[in-house]
């Protein structure tokens, strides 16, 4: 766990390297562009940066690693289409606190079990120093960011769609089998001709011929494949057989732990899936509910977080001496989806909430306001009124169907977008034995 979760955070060097100033010191090379993308530009100290990061991730999977020259295409590949993606973020306005930061370095430290001196001591016996760490968090930040305002922001799943998916033999079929996928794009252009579709289907054919001799899946997907996921050699993760298209799901159901599909022919080109693992799924019966209702006060750029305490305080004070819960609320609660029912959030299932918000509720003792506490979204106060266990068959069913679609459009949604930010921007690559192109 702890080192899949390093290898993920690849620090970006973008420095260059400089003449030393003694006298009698080596020439050190200065660094050289390799690709220009748009209004930035690719360096080759970040591209032999990254691809020593992923030789090291492919060592630690215990596979063969290839040399850097192998590498190189794919990882400048994605190091442009990251580089784009920072660009919109940069035009979009989207910025990362640096108390936005410190939560999610926090959190990422606290889910492997460590506090935040042990979380450096780890990164360094990696080879990352923290402040690298820090910044590739940061960028990977932002583009989560941009992807939910370009992607998933767009996808729309209605109830309709949601009780078809549970009517379906799909929809079935998702709640008993899960699969753990890996795959191989070998693609074609939006407008390719037939020539080229055939050449692209010999190309799978040829791929696949060589995996059934007994080639290296993610070997041969780091070397091959033009998928997202192609460095982390195809893994694809966890799927529910609803969120593969129903031919799929089929094949996959019928195949046993370690199978390669034949090539498959797809919109964008051809695809080679492997079944890593598959295992069951069941829906959930009973669900624990909390009926809570807060006050919610927020820091602005004119009162500061410590006057939002003592806001918050005042308040806590004024219901500890009898006032109305529900018309403080109303008058002064900042979060626009509780105020005007006077804080009541209803019934909700406590594991849809901030971490700090859903361990204040599990203390508090029902009908007791809770002393301020404070979250991402500013300073709370709360009252717990009812626990309960519900049976959410049904409401667990209709979420993993939402669920599952949204997953499966953005999915779908997110490669078409990545293809289309990549065949719209201006891509001069530099790279020694590299085909120039300009787009």
């Amino acid at each position: 766990m702890k080192n899949k979760l390093f290898d993920r955070l690849r620090p970006a060097l973008l420095g260059v390297a400089m003449l030393s100033g003694a006298v009698h010191a080596a020439v050190q090379p200065l660094d050289r562009v390799v690709a220009i993308v748009d209004n930035d530009v690719v360096m080759q100290s970040q591209l032999d940066q990254r691809t020593r990061e992923v030789q090291q991730t492919i060592a630690k999977r215990g596979a063969g690693v290839p040399p850097a020259s192998a590498l190189q295409q794919q990882v400048l590949e994605r190091l442009i289409v990251e580089n784009l993606q920072l660009q919109l973020g940069e035009r979009s306005g989207i910025r990362i606190t640096d108390e936005e930061l410190n939560q999610a370095i926090g959190t990422i430290a606290q889910r492997n079990g460590m506090s935040l001196d042990q979380f450096r001591a780890a990164l360094s016996r990696d080879g990352l120093s923290f402040d690298d760490a820090r910044e590739q968090v940061k960028r990977e930040m932002i583009i989560s960011r941009v992807r939910q305002r370009r992607v998933a922001e767009r996808i729309q799943v209605s109830e309709q769609e949601v009780k078809n998916f549970l009517a379906s033999d799909m929809g079935k079929m998702q709640l008993s089998e899960e699969y753990r996928l890996a795959n191989i794009l070998i693609p074609t252009p939006e407008s390719a001709n037939s020539d080229t579709i055939q050449a692209a289907a010999r190309k799978a054919g040829d791929v696949y011929q060589k995996l059934r001799q007994g080639a290296d899946f993610g070997q041969t997907a780091i070397s091959q494949s033009a998928s997202e996921n192609a460095l982390e050699g195809g893994e694809m993760g966890w799927r529910k057989a609803g969120q593969l298209p129903p031919d799929f799901a089929k094949l996959l159901g019928s195949m046993s732990t370690g199978d390669i599909t034949q090539p498959i022919r797809i919109p964008n080109g051809f695809i080679i899936l492997k079944l890593e693992e598959k295992r069951g799924g069941t829906a959930n019966v009973l669900r624990d509910e909390v009926h809570v209702r807060h006050i919610l006060i927020k820091p602005t750029e004119i009162r500061s977080d410590a006057a939002t305490e003592q806001l918050a305080e005042r308040l806590y004070e004024r219901i500890k001496n009898g006032e109305d819960f529900a018309e403080l609320a109303k008058s002064f609660s900042e979060d626009p989806g509780s105020a005007l029912n006077g804080g009541d959030l209803n019934w909700v299932d406590p594991n849809s909430l901030v971490p700090e918000f859903r361990e204040q509720m599990a203390s508090a003792e029902q009908g007791v306001v809770t002393r301020p506490f404070r979250t991402q979204y500013g300073w709370h106060v709360l009252e717990v009124l009812g626990r309960r266990a519900t049976d959410s068959t049904e409401q667990a069913r209709e979420q993993q169907a939402l669920s599952v679609l949204r997953n499966r459009k953005y999915d779908e949604e997110l490669q078409t977008w990545l293809r289309q930010i990549r065949d719209e921007a201006y891509v001069e690559i530099k790279l020694p034995g590299a085909d120039q192109a300009a787009q």
